[in-house]
């Protein structure tokens, strides 16, 4: 046991992420599952990233924290550029990272560093480039849900059924497509390149999903953010795939750009056990404020505690209003915060339910604590994950607007009274929760696989 612990101290991983926080945040709890088991790790990130966490993380101010070391590096684009346009980003990035990656791989051999794996974010088909170039060994990490997997590694499927064109677009077809015996359907609401009224960015999108594609056939290992009793069947998309999830931050840095406001754990404990309604959008969801106002109106409705992440960019960059008299009227059992510890908060006996966006990594927190979902999601990913939550796994109900696109206060009433009142879905939702307990405990799926893969790294 002894020797094994040597060896794997001898293992040097690079870590390459996206910057957007829906990548580093996996990437960061990969980092600490790799750092737990003794293996020197780099994570790079970019400048902008790099302050951000910093700015949320005090502790990552340094050279290295519990054995993780972030390096970082210029993403190309100016100082004060706000980092909102995810295509000009992209643009940017990869055009200057790759040289940055491979001059860092340069020097830690000149230095006696000498990496031995890199793990580059599923789109950085570059970083297997260069790791070939080198020698050493590589693989993918892919951040986001087994459904958009299957979706991506299907896009020729997608189009001979008629849910796409040739160019990505969703037809007006109601077309549905299975890509695996234990996935929902995909129609073309589903559609993670989607972005109706804006041509351009859709184009970009489908051939940045085409580029994932293509790297994902090149790439002898694909690690993943979920369990494999989750979607059994997307295993036999792809041989090589891994899952190591759920990645938890338990206690470590989550990868947040935003400071966590823990005031809300102590208001937690106050609260009757399974009575609060948790409501958090991640870090991209947007909201008109009518819709904001219709969100907190039906909150009020449900009569129920509630703490809401209220983003200070929530509404196209700036802080949200609430109705008139509302905080008053709500003050006795509504608590308001900018961000909240996450994990935490799901894991706090008095959470009832989550009204989330779909992002992956909030949909893997709330399985892993049981929690049933109400869904409302905002872009990309999240319309084929709110499927998958409520048709496949069945722990959640969907928010439907009406016909003016607004999600009204009554519906929002009329979801939460029926997701808290049904008893399959909080079944399911415990049965899920047990699941991922097993599979990173020791002997489970998601364990081997880590194990497996440390090996590979070994050899």
């Amino acid at each position: 046991m002894e020797q094994r612990h040597v060896q794997e101290n001898s293992i040097h991983v690079l870590l390459v992420s996206y910057p957007i926080q829906g990548h580093v945040a996996p990437f960061i709890k990969l980092a600490y599952l790799f750092a737990g088991r003794g293996i020197k790790v780099t994570l790079v990130i970019t400048e902008f990233v790099h302050a951000s966490l910093v700015a949320a993380h005090p502790e990552l101010d340094g050279e290295q924290y519990d054995q993780v070391r972030l390096v970082a590096v210029p993403d190309g684009l100016p100082k004060e550029d706000v980092r909102n346009d995810e295509c000009k980003l992209g643009e940017s990035v990869f055009k200057v990272m790759p040289g940055h990656v491979e001059n860092l791989l340069n020097k830690a051999n000149l230095e006696g560093n000498q990496v031995t794996c890199v793990i580059a974010d599923a789109v950085f088909g570059w970083a297997l480039e260069i790791a070939e170039k080198m020698e050493l060994k590589s693989a993918l990490f892919w951040p986001s849900a087994p459904g958009v997997l299957a979706l991506t590694l299907n896009i020729r499927r997608l189009i001979e059924a008629g849910v796409i064109d040739s160019n990505g677009t969703p037809t007006m077809k109601r077309n549905k497509v299975q890509l695996s015996s234990d996935l929902p359907p995909v129609t073309s609401a589903d559609i993670v390149w989607s972005y109706p009224g804006n041509e351009s960015t859709q184009k970009i999108m489908f051939q940045h999903f085409f580029a994932i594609h293509q790297n994902v056939k090149k790439s002898d290992w694909l690690l993943c953010n979920w369990f494999q009793e989750l979607n059994p069947s997307v295993g036999d998309l792809v041989p090589n795939m891994f899952p190591l999830g759920p990645l938890l931050a338990n206690g470590k840095p989550a990868g947040n750009f935003w400071p966590e406001d823990s005031t809300c754990l102590g208001w937690l404990n106050r609260q009757p056990v399974g009575s609060v309604v948790y409501v958090a959008f991640g870090s991209s969801s947007m909201f008109s404020q009518h819709q904001i106002d219709e969100l907190a109106l039906g909150l009020e409705l449900v009569g129920r505690p509630f703490l809401w992440v209220n983003r200070s960019d929530l509404i196209n960059g700036s802080s949200a209003k609430f109705p008139d008299g509302y905080e008053k009227r709500v003050a006795n059992h509504g608590k308001m915060v900018h961000w909240a510890p996450q994990e935490k908060v799901l894991a706090h006996p008095a959470i009832a339910c989550f009204l989330t966006h779909c992002g992956w990594n909030s949909t893997m927190d709330g399985i892993s604590m049981g929690v049933p979902f109400l869904c409302w999601p905002y872009f990309a990913d999240q319309f084929y994950n709110r499927s998958c939550i409520c048709n496949g796994y069945k722990v959640g109900l969907c928010l439907n607007p009406d016909d003016y696109g607004i999600v009204t206060r009554h519906e929002i009433r009329r979801k939460l009274d029926g997701l808290l009142a049904d008893e399959g879905i909080k079944a399911n939702a415990t049965k899920l929760k047990q699941m991922a307990e097993e599979s990173i405990s020791g002997g489970g799926s998601s364990a081997n696989n880590l194990e497996r893969f440390i090996e590979h790294m070994k050899q």
